[in-house]
């Protein structure tokens, strides 16, 4: 006997049909035929069950689903060790990881290789239970140490592989960052600018960006479509901005920004936006501007984001430095780990923390592919929850023009699936590495460690000989491309950004959340 469990009232029904027909794609297609008696069936202990077995029922399950209900029916989270072969069968991999690289990177980053983290000069491990604290990734960066690579953590708790902890409380990285990012402009983009040939080259901050009237001033509008020659339009013209803020609830900003007519429209550049948002100014430009990194009450100074992360204001302008100088010198070569954050607004929070990589010329450090899969908790959404009763308007920002007004969380993620935002079908067959509640109520084979599973998970080599020989082998499935040559953005110009106050990097502490958050459903395009 091996390793593997299974339900006790499955394994003796497939045995029973089995042994009958020979052949157990019929088996299984016989067994589920008849669904709510199979259904019901269902629920015994479990028994240990030899691996040979038990690969060859999983394997079963996974043929039979694939021909008749098709590929999309089988799904696993990328997690689990079934998540290679269910992927190389064009099944569904879902993914946790965020949607803020896609935004930020575009679609088709890979993120670095392993051996880039023993290259890196300086490593921030960013996020509560950092996987590198545990997984085999850990020796690439005790490498780096011995090349004299500085490792930062910033999380609620210390780790052992770092020179340096910052703990911030928890669900305020984004502030951290932000403040970070308020440093990183002022004294290596307006005090002297050693990366500026690689923001007009390889960012969107040259982009030009209409703006709209508003309540006797102006708001960002969207994309103009052309690049300016040089990154700010500063020099002439300026005119009051109104920029969200949310640290004391749906607020606004008042900053300036320079301006350019084109024909009857107000022009600025991406640019100039960021100053205004990460609040660094200039002579003669209208708006509130924090008086230095000392303001306690203007967003997003160190001294400001003190007040909410716990961390002092000289270690992060200290650590904003240290990144910024050893980019500087070193061509890019440093890195973010980022771990699980402790907030509904997690997306907002990475892309204050990519924001920093971007304006720094770091823009692969980013050490985490972008998600080539399915989102776990909207394929949840959509499968496994009913009707929501989430106001998705509440997030919206204090200007906003209404589109999710009396919107749901669900309503709003059948929109952006009907737009041909990527979603799976209903899972039949379904692998997971750990208890995920509620479940599809379709699923046929649940695999998974615990006592509510049908099947632990099988060898997974045993199950690829099993699925092979029932099936044929399956065409091989191209990996998913290198780093493309899209510019990196830190404006994402989609109408639901701007609803949210969120086209722009930005801070929001933890607090409200729903399940299904708009901007999560944005894609790079």
């Amino acid at each position: 006997m091996g390793g593997s469990q299974v339900n006790q009232a499955l394994v003796r029904l497939y045995f029973e049909v089995r042994d009958g027909l020979r052949d157990p794609v019929a088996a299984w297609a016989k067994l589920t035929g008849n669904s709510q008696q199979y259904r019901h069936a269902r629920g015994e202990r479990r028994v240990p069950l030899d691996d040979v077995t038990a690969a060859e029922l999983a394997a079963a399950a996974i043929v039979h689903t694939t021909a008749v209900h098709g590929a999309g029916h089988v799904a696993a989270l990328s997690t689990s060790p079934l998540a290679r072969l269910v992927g190389g069968l064009g099944g569904a991999v879902l993914t946790e990881h965020p949607c803020a690289p896609e935004q930020v990177l575009g679609p088709r980053f890979a993120g670095p290789g392993a051996d880039d983290w023993a290259r890196a000069a300086y490593v921030l491990l960013w996020g509560e239970n950092n996987r590198l604290v545990r997984t085999a990734d850990t020796p690439w960066v005790i490498a780096g140490r011995y090349k004299g690579q500085k490792v930062v953590a910033i999380g609620t708790h210390p780790t052992r592989l770092s020179d340096e902890t910052l703990v911030v409380r928890p669900g305020t990285d984004g502030a951290l960052a932000m403040a970070m990012g308020h440093v990183l402009l002022k004294e290596f983009y307006l005090d002297r600018t050693p990366f500026a040939e690689h923001a007009a080259a390889r960012t969107d901050l040259p982009f030009l960006v209409r703006l709209r009237a508003r309540e006797e001033a102006y708001v960002p509008g969207g994309l103009l479509g052309r690049v300016s020659d040089r990154l700010s339009v500063y020099g002439g013209e300026a005119v009051e901005v109104l920029l969200p803020r949310f640290d004391y609830g749906p607020g606004v900003l008042r900053r300036g920004v320079p301006v350019l007519r084109d024909g009857d429209e107000l022009v600025t550049t991406v640019f100039d936006l960021l100053l205004a948002v990460y609040g660094v100014g200039r002579p003669g430009l209208p708006g509130v501007w924090p008086t230095g990194y000392e303001d306690r009450q203007a967003p997003y100074t160190p001294a400001w984001q003190e007040s909410y992360t716990g961390v002092a204001a000289s270690r992060t302008l200290k650590i904003a430095r240290e990144l910024g100088v050893t980019a500087e010198k070193t061509g890019g070569r440093c890195v973010i780990v980022p771990g699980r954050l402790e907030t509904p607004h997690a997306d907002t929070a990475y892309r204050a923390m990519l924001a920093l990589l971007v304006l720094t010329g770091c823009g692969s450090g980013w050490a985490q592919a972008v998600a080539a899969g399915v989102p776990l908790v909207p394929y949840l959404c959509l499968h496994a929850c009913g009707e929501d009763r989430s106001d998705v308007g509440a997030l919206s920002w204090a200007l906003s023009e209404g589109l999710f007004e009396r919107r749901s969380a669900r309503s709003v993620l059948l929109e952006a699936v009907r737009d041909g935002w990527p979603m799976a079908p209903s899972p039949r067959v379904l692998a997971l590495p750990r208890p995920i509640y509620p479940l599809p109520p379709e699923v046929d084979l649940l695999i998974g460690p615990d006592e509510h599973c049908d099947l632990s998970p099988p060898d997974t080599e045993l199950l690829a000989q099993a699925v092979s020989r029932l099936a044929g082998p399956a065409a091989p499935v191209e990996a998913g491309g290198g780093p493309g040559d899209e510019r990196m953005r830190l404006l994402v110009d989609h109408a639901w950004m701007h609803e949210y106050g969120e086209a722009l990097p930005t801070y929001r502490p933890p607090g409200l959340g729903i399940p299904i958050k708009p901007t999560q459903l944005v894609r790079f395009t």
